[in-house]
């Protein structure tokens, strides 16, 4: 897989060609865990500081609207602020939709591509079970 192609979805466990599984089965059970106290309904905000809580209090590092500086060739070209980066591995996006598109998929990727990270969640809480899409980006 080259640094144009991603893998969205599911990996299987123990895959190599998936990095930060460990952090992200943490993200994932920390968001099934905001979902299933809040449900569906809320603004995305709602949903940013309550996984910003659940994800402290499991001892592991978030920054919610973390600044992230977007290179091109090398050069900073600007500024986007990832709605939480976890552990300064992984960005989580945070969405409240009827359901996750091709155009959110490619939100995250673009992201990910301009920062340089290897590893996104994009996760939907406006769903009656959260919607969860990992985006990985071989390097």
């Amino acid at each position: 897989m080259n640094a144009d192609k991603a893998q969205i979805g599911p990996t299987a466990p123990g895959d190599s060609r998936y990095p930060h599984q460990e952090l992200t089965e943490q993200i994932i059970g920390a968001a099934f865990e905001v979902h299933r106290e809040l449900g569906p309904g809320f603004l995305e905000k709602v949903y940013e500081a309550a996984l910003v809580r659940e994800l402290s209090q499991r001892r592991i590092q978030v920054v919610s609207q973390a600044p992230i500086q977007v290179r091109y060739k090398g050069q900073p070209v600007g500024q986007y602020y990832a709605d939480l980066l976890v552990d300064e591995a992984v960005i989580c996006e945070i969405k409240t939709v009827d359901g996750l598109t091709s155009v959110h998929k490619a939100q995250l990727l673009h992201y990910l591509k301009a920062t340089g990270m290897e590893v996104g969640l994009l996760m939907n809480f406006a769903t009656p079970r959260v919607e969860l899409k990992r985006v990985v980006l071989s390097k």
